[in-house]
């Protein structure tokens, strides 16, 4: 896989806007209405629901009544693993995020009860904002994109500078190790799933968590903050989205996991050119993340990019064991299954450089 094929791997497909529900997806729109009725003051009548074009594990709506528009969220149907596509989480840390500083929709209500729409599902603020889906913000002055860039890292940094004791999340995922417990999750996977003999994956399975750096701590970590996981408007973020795979854990790999985007996608290799356009390079960022957290980010670096390097080659061979098995949904799955030789590679020569 050339650079080319790996930065469109990690470049998410651009999948904004609605579309009519599909059939398979369809709500009972006077269940649904008498369900607003009940817990939403003042909704109005319920008069088009759309749905969301996009990949998203959880089929998401928009409910345009009489007064507003809201956005419902909901588990697809059928039969699901016991802890996947965990709206109710989703609900959880939204709700709790309402009372802080961190951008998130308002919400409205969690309904359990299968008899309303089929399955569990939450109601929450419709947000009239815009979806950025190319990190060089063609259409952005140099200004613009400063400010957006400082922007989305100050959010992150606000979040993870939440007491989630104090919102009550403290039972929100369990505290402490979480690398040690992360490298753990993603060993097994790719064991379990493994294809090929790949050296550089077994020497990082032996080298990662016996060099874990000594610096746990604990705080709510959103698991896929980027770009387009975001609403804008006026260049300001007015709301963080897909709150699926959020937990408690290490501020610093949340961080770094975002930051893989300047190692996977090549426009963001060229400091230059970066600076040309107004966008920082990766030592900028991680110092703007720096002066807002206070957090010293520079002995550390290096071991949470390689482990989050890790980590997307682990779910990668995911892929290729689905491709295996029979049961990958995606006609493009082996070639992103691919991804995990480059990745896997790249990920010692990380280790190989920066901490041998």
């Amino acid at each position: 896989m050339n650079d080319d094929e790996l930065k469109e791997f990690f470049k998410a497909d651009v999948f904004s806007g609605t579309k009519e529900v599909d059939e398979a997806l369809l709500i009972d729109k006077n269940n649904l209405q008498n369900w607003f009725n009940k817990n939403i003051e003042n909704a109005g009548n319920i008069e088009l629901i759309e749905q969301f074009k996009g990949g998203q594990s959880n089929p998401t709506y928009k409910i345009h009544t009489s007064k507003n528009a809201f956005v419902l969220r909901r588990k697809p149907p059928g039969k699901l693993l016991p802890s996947a596509h965990a709206v109710e989480r989703e609900y959880k840390v939204i709700t709790a995020l309402n009372n802080t500083d961190v951008p998130v929709p308002k919400t409205y209500g969690l309904c359990e009860d299968p008899s309303v729409i089929g399955t569990t599902f939450f109601v929450m603020e419709f947000l009239d904002g815009t979806v950025l889906w190319d990190h060089l913000l063609p259409d952005k002055t140099k200004e613009q994109r400063e400010l957006i860039y400082k922007n989305k890292n100050k959010t992150l940094a606000l979040l993870h500078n939440v007491d989630y004791e104090k919102i009550g999340l403290s039972d929100y995922g369990k505290q402490g190790n979480y690398v040690a417990r992360q490298i753990s999750i993603w060993t097994k996977q790719y064991l379990a799933s493994q294809t090929d003999d790949i050296k550089e994956m077994q020497n990082l399975i032996e080298w990662l968590p016996n060099n874990i750096p000594n610096d746990d701590e604990t705080c709510i970590v959103h698991g896929d903050f980027r770009l387009d996981n975001m609403i804008y408007k006026n260049d300001e973020v007015i709301g963080i989205l897909d709150w699926e795979l959020s937990t408690l854990g290490h501020p610093i790999a949340d961080f770094s996991y975002h930051c893989l985007t300047w190692r996977t996608n090549p426009d963001l290799l060229d400091v230059n050119k970066l600076n040309d356009l107004g966008i920082p390079n990766e030592e900028e960022y991680k110092q703007m993340y720096s002066e807002v957290t206070g957090k010293d980010l520079s002995s550390r670096w290096e071991f949470y990019m390689a482990f989050n390097t890790f980590k997307i080659a682990a779910i990668c061979q995911g892929i290729l064991g689905r491709v295996r098995d029979g049961t990958a949904s995606n006609e493009h799955a082996k070639e992103r299954g691919m991804a995990v030789y480059p990745l896997s590679e790249a990920a010692w020569d990380i280790v190989k450089n920066n901490l041998l």
